[in-house]
């Protein structure tokens, strides 16, 4: 009797642990771009057929691959990358440009500019579209890396796929966001950002905006400016998906809706309660800014189903 209990017990617990592996595997993938060599994950679909490939953009600022930087914790990147796994999407997400970079290009930080990011993801898109290991390659840009993601995947991606990315020029959004927060500030913004559009190094402005143009971040700015959201994604020939939640407090719904308008071929979803970092929201302010360092709190499930089912169709 004891002997039949535990073959029992031996049998629900090798099920069970069987039923717990992975059907992807994780590998650390490093490639090389003209700047630098980017560290990342591959997480490969544990399959003899091909799936698709999802290339995952992070957004500003020096973001790691899980979505993650000096301030903040949330693997909001890890997490998506693992839900689309388990849905047999393999993913490849990578840390920014100057979290790799050696001693010695540290020191040349300053010389970043946007079109730097466009090179490294086309460098990355280029890789594995010469791999040909995949049925298709898609584009995800978080943020920063929507508007990076549909300059970089022209003519290279199967699909563009924009989370929670900016409608507009990061002047106008910079302009907004100041007027919002110190209307006194208001025209000093568009004073030194005119300026910066016309490519002239602004030396002297108030003190209160710093850390918003620093002299060395000033010729970044000015690579910036010159993307606007709305004329690039007009230039995709690519099926396009443009995903924003009701409470990102970083970007709001309507920039969702103008990149749309742009594109009016491409499909909108609006998610109820999720926010920049793709997290249900259901409280406050307060909630949703305690999101930003938690990284237990899991992804919204129904943006999983909506990628799933668009990417599943292409």
């Amino acid at each position: 009797m004891k002997v039949t209990t535990l073959l029992v017990w031996f049998l629900f617990i090798s099920s069970f642990s069987f039923s717990q592996e992975k059907n992807y595997t994780e590998i650390a993938q490093s490639i090389k771009t003209p700047s630098t060599t980017l560290n990342g994950t591959l997480l490969n679909i544990n399959s003899k057929k091909k799936t698709p490939l999802v290339i995952i953009i992070p957004g500003s600022g020096p973001t790691d691959r899980d979505g993650n930087n000096a301030a903040m914790k949330n693997n909001s990147l890890k997490f998506l990358a693992e839900k689309l796994a388990e849905n047999n999407i393999s993913s490849y997400r990578f840390d920014k440009s100057v979290l790799s970079y050696t001693k010695e290009q540290i020191a040349t930080v300053d010389t970043l500019t946007f079109e730097s990011f466009i090179t490294d993801t086309k460098a990355v898109l280029s890789y594995f579209k010469t791999s040909k290991n995949y049925s298709k390659i898609i584009v995800v840009g978080h943020s920063q890396g929507s508007l990076v993601g549909m300059i970089s995947g022209k003519n290279i991606a199967d699909a563009f796929i924009s989370l929670e990315g900016a409608g507009k020029t990061i002047d106008e959004i910079l302009i907004e966001q100041i007027s919002k927060q110190a209307p006194f500030l208001k025209d000093e913004t568009v004073r030194v950002l005119d300026s910066l559009k016309k490519g002239v190094i602004v030396d002297d402005f108030n003190p209160m905006l710093a850390s918003v143009f620093n002299k060395s971040v000033q010729p970044f700015l000015m690579s910036w400016i010159k993307y606007n959201p709305q004329n690039e994604i007009k230039k995709l020939t690519i099926p396009t998906l443009i995903i924003n939640g009701t409470k990102d407090i970083q970007v709001q719904t309507i920039d969702a809706e103008l990149l749309y308008k742009a594109k009016p071929n491409s499909q909108l979803f609006i998610i109820e309660n999720m926010n920049h970092l793709l997290k249900e929201i259901k409280g406050d302010v307060t909630e949703n800014m305690n999101s930003y360092n938690n990284p237990d709190l899991p992804i919204k499930d129904e943006l999983i189903t909506i990628l799933t089912k668009f990417i599943n169709e292409l």
